[in-house]
C-alpha cells in the first residue's frame, strides 16, 4: 500500500471516528435551569378560555406564530415560560418543535416602558444546539406578540448580549420582529 492510500485510510479512519454519537433511541431533554420551568406538563389540555397568547414555535427552520388559549391574559412571564416549556401534544402532531432547549436559557424578564428585556444564562457544556438564530427569534417574536412590548433585549451578567438576526449579524440593540421576517411563516 502507497503512503497516498494509507493517508486516505487514516483520514476516512478519522472522520468516521469524528462527530456526535447517535443514541439508540429517543432522550428526554431536561429543561432549561430558571425561574420558567413550566408548572404543567406540556402534555396537558391547553384550556379553552377566553384570553389568546401567541407562541413562536418552529417547523421546518421557519418560526410558526401558534395562538393559545387560557383562562386569563398571560403576563410576560408566563409568556416566556409557556415558550420555554415547548410544545404541547397536540402541537407536536402538527411538527411543531422549539429551537429553545439546549441554545437559550432564559433566567427572567422585565418589561421597561415597551421594551422587555431577558436575561439569558451562559448555555451549558452539553447544550449541542446551532440554531440559536430561531431559538432568539421565538423570543423575540413571541414577546413583541404583546400589546406592551415593540422591542426585545437580551442581557447575560447584567450587560448587552449581541445575538444572531436573521440575516446572520449580530447585535446588542433592541430586536423587532421585523429583524427576524424571513424566517417567520403564517400558521
Amino acid at each position: 500500500m502507497n503512503h497516498r492510500h494509507l493517508v486516505a485510510v487514516a483520514f476516512v479512519a478519522l472522520l468516521t471516528g469524528c462527530g456526535i454519537p447517535a443514541d439508540d433511541a429517543p432522550r428526554t431533554v431536561q429543561p432549561p435551569p430558571g425561574p420558567f420551568q413550566r408548572s404543567t406538563p406540556a402534555d396537558a389540555t391547553a384550556p379553552a378560555g377566553p384570553a389568546t397568547e401567541t407562541l413562536c414555535m418552529v417547523r421546518d427552520n421557519r418560526i410558526i406564530p401558534v395562538p393559545r388559549r387560557a383562562d386569563r391574559p398571560a403576563t410576560i412571564e408566563d409568556q416566556l415560560r409557556d415558550l420555554l416549556g415547548g410544545p404541547t401534544t397536540a402541537e407536536r402532531a402538527k411538527d411543531l418543535t422549539s429551537a429553545l432547549p439546549g441554545a437559550v436559557n432564559a433566567a427572567g424578564v422585565t418589561v421597561t416602558g415597551t421594551q422587555a428585556q431577558v436575561a439569558v444564562d451562559e448555555p451549558g457544556d452539553d447544550a449541542g444546539r446551532s440554531d440559536e438564530v430561531l431559538a432568539f427569534g421565538q423570543i423575540v417574536c413571541t414577546l413583541t406578540s404583546r400589546d406592551d412590548v415593540t422591542s426585545v433585549t437580551f442581557l447575560r451578567d447584567g450587560k448587552p448580549l449581541a445575538v444572531p438576526r436573521a440575516d446572520g449579524s449580530l447585535s446588542d440593540q433592541p430586536l423587532v420582529r421585523s429583524d427576524y421576517t424571513p424566517l417567520i411563516s403564517p400558521r
